[in-house]
């Protein structure tokens, strides 16, 4: 297990951060003299390979770190921030993803420490039994297998000691990135983006919040017929220590990969049916739809885990999101251009050609409005959808650098974007089309699976 060299003092993660956003500027500034003795054509590559080479320095070196600077990388990888060209947005995200599964573990005698100050007691006299090594790590906890006195099977999430006080200071560090990605993408809201950050991180901190996400959670999906959510252990969860149901039996995401294609599917769409019945019918975003959080259990449910990073969006956020997808099937290019200027999208001064803008949507989107479906998604083709926008032409390049990701759509453009890795990487097949008119223009369902969640909405309702 690799040592934990995360730099922990203010000093330490200052001038970790500090140091990147100066060699970073540098590179911004020597490239734009550069730029003045170069052709049209070629000054055009050199600022999208540069843009892609400091943003994949960002990623790389904040998600490297434990706290907010890794969540803030972990967040930038996974939004299509504008100038990145998809192959090396891919790139970049498989390159944290790397980081992130190699996280150092912090020993287990420092984490006992932090359990028995938050409970005020030593651990043996509220657990009868705990594993002393973690079955998970994230960006700001570990989790460890305990046993309660009373015999009871839990999960036990514990802060990183010490992590609150780094993540303060990363969150005044981080300011200092947020001009320099201003200077790489000048469409994007970097202070809307930075308060958003602020405040998803620091709620994300607090144990007792995710708590009440968490049973806000069980009681939202009660009785579902595919759809588990381990209850919470109110009586020991504290601000620093989440105690929940303990799911033992489930089959991880890399074992459900090697499944048949039934199975695949299936796991496949009680995934997205989650997550987007989330925004959809509950006006929420879930922020972390990270594979090793959730789990297939042999009824073939799915158990989902981490509220941590949560967001309340505004009422009604989705129908005003379904007006950019019911545009593009109307093939509507001034309606595609109002509803994603109403949702926030487009900064001041927008001045391209609806039709360009509607054919970005359009190809982006292909796998929904004109693939035939149901339609297998894979590597190949989510290349092959990267292709056919690459190859849009035109002012299509500089547009999409004056895109803007607007605070409300931040962590669900990062659900969207990970839900569709996590597609391809099980290599599923859907009728996606369908299954996004369901819960955005409430379409009827059409799967069987849907027809389950339709009877179990109606029970609940009477």
């Amino acid at each position: 297990m690799p040592a934990d060299r995360t730099p922990t003092t203010r000093i330490g993660r200052t001038a970790r951060i500090g140091g990147l956003v100066a060699g970073q500027g540098a590179r911004v500034a020597g490239g734009k003299l550069l730029d003045k003795a170069r052709t049209d054509d070629s000054r055009e590559r050199a600022q999208r390979k540069r843009t892609a080479a400091i943003v994949e320095q960002i990623v790389v070196q904040l998600g490297s770190m434990k706290g907010a600077a890794m969540k803030f990388g972990q967040v930038l990888s996974t939004v299509d921030l504008p100038g990145l060209e998809p192959e090396d947005s891919e790139r970049i995200k498989t390159r944290l993803a790397e980081l992130r599964d190699s996280a150092p573990h912090v020993p287990f005698r420092r984490m006992e420490q932090l359990m028995a100050k938050e409970w005020g007691r030593p651990l043996a006299r509220v657990l009868a039994d705990i594993d002393e090594d973690a079955i998970a790590a994230a960006s700001i906890g570990q989790v460890y297998r305990a046993e309660t006195r009373d015999g009871t099977p839990v999960a036990i999430k514990v802060q990183y000691p010490g992590i609150a006080e780094a993540v303060e200071s990363d969150l005044r560090n981080l300011q200092l990135l947020l001009p320099l990605l201003g200077r790489i993408a000048p469409g994007l809201d970097t202070a809307a983006m930075g308060r958003e950050l602020r405040e998803r991180i620091t709620e994300e901190l607090d144990y007792e919040l995710e708590a009440q996400s968490q049973r806000q959670m069980v009681r939202a999906w009660r009785g579902h017929p595919f759809v588990r959510i381990p209850a919470v252990d109110t009586e020991h969860s504290t601000r620093r220590v989440l105690v929940t149901e303990l799911i033992e039996d489930g089959a991880p995401f890399a074992a459900v990969k090697e499944r048949d294609d039934d199975v695949r599917d299936e796991f496949a769409e009680i995934v997205y049916r989650f997550f987007y019945g989330c925004v959809s019918r509950l006006d929420l975003a879930c922020g972390d739809p990270h594979p090793g959080n959730f789990l297939r259990l042999p009824d073939g449910s799915v158990s989902f885990f981490d509220f941590g990073m949560m967001r309340r969006l505004p009422s009604g956020y989705a129908r005003r999101e379904a007006q950019v997808f019911g545009a593009i099937r109307a093939q509507d290019p001034a309606g595609v251009t109002r509803a994603l200027d109403g949702l926030g999208y487009l900064p001041d001064g927008w001045d391209f050609p609806d039709e360009l803008l509607y054919e970005h949507m359009r190809r982006s989107g292909a796998y929904l409005f004109e693939w035939e479906q149901p339609a297998r998604l894979s590597g190949a083709a989510a290349h092959a959808l990267m292709e056919s926008v690459l190859s849009i032409g035109g002012d299509w390049r500089r547009m999409v650098r004056s895109f803007n990701v607007p605070p409300e759509g931040l962590l669900v453009r990062r659900m969207e974007n990970i839900l569709f890795g996590v597609a391809c990487d099980l290599r599923a097949a859907a009728d996606w089309g369908s299954l996004w008119a369901e819960f955005f223009l409430d379409e009827p369902a059409d799967t069987a699976l849907g027809r389950l969640e339709r009877d179990w909405a109606l029970d609940r309702a009477a």
